[in-house]
């Protein structure tokens, strides 16, 4: 008996999972994967051609920044320059293979180059195209790799990032590959499996995948689909947060990097499989849509993103680099306005699940990065970040219209980073893996005002900060300083690369600060049209001076090389082993000597600045009281009772009857 064909069909897909229909869809997604991969814009595409006008980048180690070069148009001579230096063996005379550096790491760039030469193999823009003498050289670039097999230290390179990269280079390359050059390329895909958390997770999965289409295998494709989508949740795990931002290992922000390499993996696999069985569903599309409008979005300042995001990749160029990632991610979801200068993007957030506030206005925008029991506030892995333990301690940057803080990372003072209470020391910061000792930590805001507070106790020295942020300026209180070592306390105001002079006004008259000066009293300082008045006297080093220093002092992947330009910085001094001090300061971003001498200090009442009670009010907020309380306390404030029982932040008014408290936070546990 003759059995019907379409029979015969449908009982091998109920068997495998298949039918001719998905095959051909695989064909048609391994099509599509390879031209995406292929550089290509044209004179409409104006994020692609304000990214090209920033130099490329020399030394890579972040794989984003590596995949941003990828989008560069071919750079015929330096691809010239590098084919020159194959040896006959099929490595390159100028990459080190016995490198060990655990960030980046050398030989890596031998397969980035095979990615490069794959990509103009099959590119018709050049007549590089299908040539015969690229195709050879591509076949000994790869046996070499496939004979020496070079392994890293760090375990990344080894499972993720070469066979990320060499898996697209052989996904370009497929049709010119010997059967014993894909056995080797499966034995390279093969470091990936299914496993792990966040963002590591999708990278293996996506590994996964390209050794799927390689073997035209699509049970496995579907089911590295299915893991990488995932991970497109936000249930308070690791990866996306309930309130929006992104964390990795533990509970950690990583906005930059974990967390743009995420989004940027889920709006090419969501372009990769857009009109197939394959794409995206709504509900993941809507995540992927709320994480970067209430996440990401607040990171980015003039397509630059905030310090406080990048995590520990405070790489060269690094805010740019990931500013342009996120506005490329966006563009493949159809989601645009990442201006290159402007912002109409303005208001108050808090992300309670990172202690992470971002405070924008039309002209500028002020961010800050605390650390609790309960998050993390840096890390420091494979020498990335070996200065960075104290910028998750209250950590808060202006941004105006320059590059101020990320141009000034060479030279830095990192025991005096903006906004932290530090010990004063000449000795290297020690990274230590210590949380901050306590979860009164936290924020609130009522869409343009808002308030946020830490508890800080940490390293041997505690404090009451706390944050007010209004549409004209920050007003910054602490309280409560106390250390019983024998070095130094500060306080750091501000710490940027100079644009320009930094003057002081003493009441009377104007006057420029010449290399550094410790001042007593309240003087008011001028910067770049930022000012920084004092609301208490204070001992204040100002100081505009020459600084040398280098990249490599805190991620140790660059090579030692001198970087010397202008720091401005303004400390405030505690003393040795201080007991229950103060500070409280205003910054004005938009300033000019006019505005700075004529501001005045009445608009600003500070009710209480205490370790158990911070409390403000004035015409400058308002009328209204925002303050943060410690511990259960009862007072009197402008003769009305106020009693409060729960340790938070409160935003109040006063009435007749006593106060009104219109909106609170009880700090979480």
């Amino acid at each position: 008996m003759k059995i019907p064909y379409f029979i015969l069909i449908t009982c091998w897909c109920l068997l495998f999972g298949s039918s001719p229909m998905q095959g051909q869809e695989l064909v048609q997604i391994k099509k599509k994967y390879r031209k995406m991969l292929i550089p290509a814009s044209d004179n409409s595409d104006t994020l692609m051609a304000a990214l090209v006008k920033i130099p490329k980048e020399k030394i890579v180690s972040d794989q984003m920044v590596q995949e941003l070069m990828n989008r560069y148009p071919f750079d015929l001579s330096a691809i010239q320059e590098y084919l020159k230096k194959v040896r006959p063996d099929g490595s390159f005379s100028d990459i080190d293979y016995q490198d060990t550096k655990r960030s980046g790491w050398q030989p890596k760039q031998h397969a980035e180059r095979v990615l490069e030469l794959c990509k103009l193999y099959e590119s018709p823009t050049t007549f590089y195209y299908h040539s015969d003498t690229l195709r050879r050289t591509i076949h000994q670039l790869i046996h070499f790799w496939l004979e020496k097999k070079p392994k890293c230290l760090n375990w990344w390179y080894n499972q993720i990032g070469v066979p990320r990269s060499f898996g697209q280079a052989f996904l370009l390359f497929e049709d010119q590959m010997t059967e014993k050059e894909m056995q080797g390329a499966i034995e390279i895909m093969n470091q990936s499996k299914f496993g792990m958390t966040g963002q590591n997770k999708v990278w293996e999965a996506s590994n996964v995948m390209i050794r799927g289409l390689l073997q035209n295998d699509e049970i496995l494709v579907k089911a590295a689909r299915d893991t990488i989508f995932s991970e497109i949740r936000n249930n308070g795990t690791d990866g996306i947060q309930p309130d929006w931002s992104y964390q990795l290992h533990g509970p950690q922000l990583q906005f930059g990097n974990y967390g743009m390499a995420f989004l940027s993996s889920m709006t090419f696999f969501y372009q990769l499989f857009q009109g197939t069985t394959y794409q995206m569903s709504d509900d993941q599309t809507q995540i992927l849509t709320h994480l970067i409008n209430d996440g990401f979005r607040w990171t980015i300042w003039h397509r630059q993103m905030d310090i406080n995001a990048l995590g520990r990749q405070l790489f060269h160029n690094g805010s740019i680099h990931k500013g342009y990632c996120l506005a490329f991610a966006a563009e493949e979801m159809g989601i645009g306005d990442f201006p290159l200068q402007g912002n109409d993007f303005i208001g108050h957030k808090h992300f309670p699940y990172s202690d992470y506030t971002v405070h924008r206005m039309a002209n500028w925008m002020a961010s800050l990065r605390m650390s609790s029991l309960r998050t993390i506030g840096t890390e420091y892995v494979n020498e990335d970040n070996a200065l960075g333990n104290y910028m998750g301690d209250g950590g808060m940057y202006i941004y105006t219209s320059d590059n101020a803080y990320m141009d000034a990372l060479p030279i830095w003072d990192w025991r005096k980073i903006p906004g932290v209470t530090t010990f004063e020391s000449s000795r290297p910061v020690v990274f230590s893996k210590k949380r901050n000792h306590s979860n009164l930590v936290g924020g609130i805001h009522d869409g343009c005002y808002g308030m946020s507070a830490m508890e800080y106790d940490r390293d041997g020295i505690k404090a009451h900060k706390c944050w007010i942020f209004t549409p004209k300026m920050v007003l910054c209180l602490g309280a409560g300083i106390q250390a019983d070592s024998s070095l130094a306390v500060t306080t750091c105001i501000d710490q940027r690369l100079a644009n320009g002079q930094l003057t002081v006004f003493n009441g009377r008259q104007w006057r420029s600060i010449e290399k550094a000066e410790r001042l007593q009293g309240k003087e008011r300082f001028l910067h770049h049209n930022i000012g920084y008045i004092p609301l208490e006297r204070m001992t204040i080093q100002a100081e505009h001076a020459l600084k040398t220093g280098s990249w490599s002092e805190n991620m140790r992947m660059y090579p030692f090389e001198e970087v010397q330009d202008t720091l401005m910085t303004l400390v405030i001094h505690h003393g040795v082993k201080p007991q229950a001090q103060t500070y409280a300061y205003v910054i004005l971003p938009e300033a000019n000597p006019s505005s700075v001498m004529m501001f005045k200090e009445k608009d600003v009442d500070i009710v209480q600045n205490t370790d158990s009670v911070q409390m403000v009010t004035g015409k400058a907020l308002k009328g209204k009281y925002w303050a943060v309380f410690y511990r259960p306390t009862s007072l009197r404030v402008k003769g009305k009772p106020l009693s409060i029982s729960q340790p938070g932040i409160y935003y109040m008014e006063r009435t007749q009857q006593g106060f009104h408290i219109i909106k609170r936070i009880v700090f979480r546990p």
